[in-house]
């Protein structure tokens, strides 16, 4: 009878113990989205206080797209435009991502800090933290994204149409996206701002390198520069989504009487060896899947330095 009883009771604690674990679940589960939207308010506010963050970086933007756009202004559609208007895309990029950089990354470190300090206290986990982060930049990374472009579309006269300008501000915003997923990456690993800045400098400057605008991708040394860095080069993605945007539909006539018309198709496989394999959506597909995969890299070292710490203590 005793060992009966003493079986009921274990059965019992038993029961008790997963009604707790269940309980505590949904406790953590409620608490997980009350950690992301009061996470998000805060940076939201945040941000939006912060002028010398995407505040400046919109004025600066603005700025050299009124430039850049006056500089090419109305490009047209000859020969001669065929390379103003891969210059124009690739140095638009180059500065959006680099000016992405040197503005905000010291506002990620103090993040980051201030990340490191509130996980010691328990109050949040990592998770709910990129969560709340990357929610709360999307609007003002829009208005990067789609004032400075239709700014540059229209002075320069890109290629005209509603498609082509919501994947040309597409493109622009997955840059901007990626460039914070490396710095989010970068700064869990390097959290001084100089080594940071010099890191994710030097990583920015390999991708724009190999983009296959300053060395065509069939020029490529295909040791190292074309396997593997080409193919892992973000802005390889970007800058052939951008000219398959650009060129696709056009056709461009010669300078002098007697030459012939190229298609837009034609340039982008003899002109820029661009692969024409897939469409541009499949580039912006694999762009965005990168900007998740370096999110969920941050999220592994970050864990990983956590668990290495609590181990040393």
């Amino acid at each position: 009878m005793v060992g009966l009883s003493g079986n009921g009771s274990t059965s019992k604690s038993s029961s008790t113990a997963s009604q707790r674990s269940k309980a505590s679940r949904k406790k953590i589960h409620s608490a997980f989205l009350t950690q992301c939207l009061v996470l998000l308010k805060r940076s939201s506010k945040q941000i939006y206080r912060d002028i010398s963050n995407y505040w400046l970086r919109l004025s600066v933007f603005i700025a050299i797209s009124v430039s850049l756009g006056s500089i090419f202004y109305k490009v047209g559609a000859s020969m001669t435009s065929i390379q103003e208007r891969g210059s124009l895309l690739c140095f638009f990029v180059s500065v959006l991502s680099f000016m992405t950089l040197i503005g905000g990354f010291s506002p990620l470190i103090e993040e980051m800090k201030v990340l490191k300090r509130e996980r010691l206290n328990g109050h949040y986990g990592i998770t709910a933290f990129l969560v709340g982060s990357t929610f709360s930049a999307v609007p003002y990374t829009l208005l990067i994204s789609i004032i400075p472009g239709a700014i540059v579309n229209y002075l320069s006269g890109l290629h005209k149409g509603l498609e082509n300008f919501v994947y040309f501000s597409s493109v622009l915003f997955g840059i901007v996206m990626w460039v914070e997923s490396l710095m989010m990456v970068v700064g869990s690993i390097f959290p001084n701002f100089v080594m940071g800045v010099i890191t994710a400098g030097g990583v920015e400057g390999l991708m724009i390198l190999t983009s296959g605008f300053y060395r065509l991708p069939n020029d490529l040394p295909k040791p190292l520069w074309k396997y593997p860095f080409y193919h892992v080069s973000f802005l390889n993605y970007a800058f052939q989504g951008l000219l398959k945007n650009e060129f696709e539909g056009l056709m461009f006539r010669p300078d002098e009487d007697g030459g012939i018309s190229l298609s837009g198709r034609y340039i982008l496989s003899e002109t820029w060896h661009v692969q024409m394999g897939h469409s541009k959506w499949v580039d912006l597909a694999i762009m965005f899947g990168m900007i998740l995969l370096y999110r969920v890299l941050f999220l592994v070292i970050t864990k990983c330095k956590e668990k290495t710490c609590s181990c040393w203590h």
